[in-house]
């Protein structure tokens, strides 16, 4: 017999949408019941956002005598312990897992449940000995690396997010397939770490970000040793001698030969849907993951879903955002609507790429010719020449009245630099708000207000302002 729980809120997956939705329900007193079959904290803690980032300051730290010469400064070669690599990543995991534990979350109230989570009935869940009929349920199952159909790929070894960060040995050539942001970022952390590196890309590497911005961070990684191969497809991989062999096909009909130590696949995700008993509950979805409404709420009118296995944006923070528009929902019955087109992302590289709300062509597609670009370089930023920092450009999207419509930065933190513009964004301010705010000199803070008053350049010339300027000094 299973033991029945009658919760106000039941939540299947761990990861960071779920953490959030159970914390939060929780604080206000809510009886809430968490599942989860693999590890706490998801794919962001354990095999993404913290090892991948722990992986690139490593990377960064590697680099850093490289530069040095610039600045007058010689420093001897370091050498890298790929193994204490290892271990770091390792131990900055460790250090943020008891915030995302069992024991943290029960101490918050939450009862958790370490088993897979399946529904049986539209308002009936069985997850191990139990058996959960709750008022909600919201379903933060995640999502798991996309596996391509490439010829031979069955028969030899392949790493992906989940897998790569077991590694104790650096690869002495990593082939990575795929040029999104996860391909750049660990491409460039094993070139720095003194791994070979090629990426192959079928497209245009970033491919959803600003295509000119995009070019920068190509061109750098390029400077650094890293063969990216763009229009590039992977034809079949087979052994050879304990590596492997990629054979690759070019837009021009031309083929070539790789032979690697690994190869890492990095060529998107794919929602976790299976296995959960989304039939059995009348959830409708697809390939791309559970079909939600802007409310977040599934076909079944008792179910939401929010995070990775919504397909969409996937990003932690998205996840979190979506949380919390659940928590008024359910809460305390407000109308939400999710709105990803205000979602920032970035890239990791360095540089980074940075971007938020509409890309050029989207907002010349809806608002026309009353669309402005306004940018600013790194060059002429005074922090950005002190630093050395120079390899950077922002740009902003200014529509109708000049309102920030959205932004892109390339180069030195990016990723900073976009919180501030995510907020213009959501704010819907304005060229004005943004060129009068003050920032402190030097900072790359300067960059947005730069970009701003580049709005109002032709004011000057303007012959009716010449005219106001001059009724004016007539009056003493």
């Amino acid at each position: 017999m299973l033991s029945r729980l009658r919760p106000d809120i039941c939540v299947i997956g761990g990861g960071s949408a779920g953490l959030s939705v159970a914390a939060a329900a929780a604080a206000f007193g809510v009886d809430v019941v968490l599942v989860e079959r693999d590890l706490m904290g998801g794919d962001c803690l354990n095999t993404g956002c913290v090892p991948s980032k722990a992986l690139l300051a490593a990377a960064k730290r590697a680099h850093t005598p490289i530069g040095a010469e610039a600045f007058g400064i010689s420093l001897p070669p370091s050498g890298v312990d790929f193994a204490k690599v290892n271990d770091r990543v390792k131990s900055v995991i460790a250090a943020i897992a008891p915030h995302d534990s069992v024991d943290r979350f029960e101490g918050l109230g939450v009862k958790v449940l370490q088993a897979a989570a399946r529904f049986t009935a539209p308002d009936c869940v069985t997850a191990g000995d139990y058996e959960i009929r709750a008022r909600r349920f919201v379903v933060a199952t995640g999502s798991s690396p996309a596996i391509p159909g490439i010829l031979g790929l069955g028969s030899v070894p392949v790493l992906t997010n989940e897998t790569l960060f077991e590694l104790r040995e650096l690869p002495w050539h990593l082939i990575v397939i795929g040029g999104g942001p996860i391909g750049l970022e660990m491409a460039q952390a094993h070139c720095r770490l003194g791994a070979k590196v090629t990426v192959v890309e079928a497209q245009r590497a970033l491919g959803r970000d600003d295509p000119e911005l995009a070019a920068l961070v190509v061109d750098a990684l390029r400077a650094e040793g890293i063969d990216i191969l763009e229009n590039t497809a992977v034809h079949s991989v087979e052994r050879e001698d304990g590596n492997v062999a990629v054979t690759l096909k070019y837009g021009t009909g031309e083929s070539e030969r790789l032979v690697g130590s690994h190869i890492l696949l990095a060529t998107g995700r794919k929602p976790a849907v299976e296995g959960i008993g989304l039939e059995v509950a009348g959830i409708d979805h697809d390939a791309k993951g559970i079909k939600v409404g802007a409310d977040l709420r599934t076909s079944n009118k008792r179910v939401y879903a929010i995070g990775d296995v919504t397909g969409g944006l996937q990003f932690t923070h998205a996840a979190g955002y979506q949380a919390g528009l659940l928590i008024r929902a359910l809460l305390f019955r407000l109308p939400v609507r999710y709105q990803p087109e205000t979602m920032p992302w970035v890239t990791y590289t360095s540089p980074e790429l940075g971007h938020v709300g509409l890309s050029e062509d989207a907002a010349r597609s809806r608002y026309g010719r009353k669309v402005r670009v306004l940018t600013a370089d790194y060059a002429g930023n005074d922090r950005a020449q002190a630093e050395g920092l120079t390899c950077g450009r922002l740009k902003l999207v200014a529509g109708p009245g000049g309102r920030l419509l959205g932004a892109d930065v390339v180069g030195a933190q990016a990723g900073e630099l976009i919180n501030l513009l995510s907020l213009a964004v959501s704010k819907k301010l304005t060229m004005k708000d943004l060129s009068g705010f003050v920032a402190p000199y030097p900072t790359l803070g300067e960059l947005v207000r730069r970009a701003a008053i580049s709005y109002y350049a032709d004011l000057p010339g303007k012959p009716w302002l010449r005219r106001v300027l001059g009724l004016l000094r007539k009056f003493g």
